[in-house]
């Protein structure tokens, strides 16, 4: 059994919590704690009633999410919210959760473990955020259809895209997981000439043919189970705890 100050203490040093700029309702890193120490880590990516009813189920002391609680703003403690709150708390459970931080960390995020299971081992940094790089990307040379196949494969389910490039080499490929398809002209701005993301709105689409890049849309949850995962598994290691569980919970979008 661990302490929780030093899991949140260990986590808040590797993810660099405290100092990388996020959306402001992100609040990256601990969000809710428990009087006892940490014996059983389980992880998924929303805090979610659902997420939060199965970790309790499971006997679970901690839970690891991308997207936490606060997502939309202050919220009254009423209604679902007060009900998910109620039971972590009730059942003993911490909630920790990560989102850019986790997004763009060297070994444990969503973006280099993506390019990893796509065989992109030479990877660099891109894309600026607030100050920090957001993506990551690799010249490839190999069919779009073929790349298509790998990502499905890696995210475990079918995948949508816009051909608005070169379909017989996709060049340099871009991947910056979750909802960063509004970034289309970011990433021809940025040489990128296949990109890799989550979800975008309608509008990349037709954008994406005009300018010439290629879009692979691959999910924004499928995108986003690989950090969170790792994370669990770092943390068990470490700290000597139980196996990890991950929760799927997928919304499909």
């Amino acid at each position: 059994m661990a302490e929780l100050s030093e899991i949140v203490d260990f986590l808040d040093t590797e993810l660099k919590t405290q100092e990388l700029a996020d959306y402001s309702g992100a609040h990256n890193g601990l969000q809710l704690e428990n009087q006892k120490g940490i014996k059983r880590v389980v992880s998924a990516v929303d805090a979610s009633e659902a997420v939060i009813t199965k970790a309790v189920s499971l006997n679970a002391d901690l839970l690891i999410v991308h997207h936490g609680m606060f997502w939309h703003g202050v919220q009254k403690l009423t209604g679902a919210f007060y009900r998910k709150v109620k039971l972590a708390m009730d059942n003993g459970l911490a909630l920790y959760s990560s989102h850019i931080p986790l997004d763009i960390h060297p070994e444990w995020g969503n973006n280099i473990l993506l390019a990893k299971a796509l065989g992109m081992n030479s990877t660099e940094a891109f894309g600026d955020y607030k100050g920090a790089c957001i993506g990551v990307r690799q010249k490839l040379d190999m069919p779009l259809d073929s790349l298509l196949e790998k990502v499905a494969t890696a995210v475990g389910s079918p995948v949508h895209h816009c051909p608005g490039g070169n379909r017989e080499n996709v060049g340099m490929v871009g991947i910056i997981t979750g909802g960063a398809g509004s970034e289309i002209e970011a990433m021809v701005d940025a040489g990128i000439k296949t990109f890799i993301t989550g979800e975008g709105p309608h509008w990349s689409f037709p954008l994406a043919e005009e300018l010439g890049l290629n879009v692979i849309y691959a999910g924004h949850y499928a995108t986003e189970v690989f950090g969170v995962q790792k994370v669990s598994s770092v943390l068990c290691e470490k700290f000597a705890l139980d196996t990890p569980h991950f929760i799927d919970h997928p919304t499909g979008l």
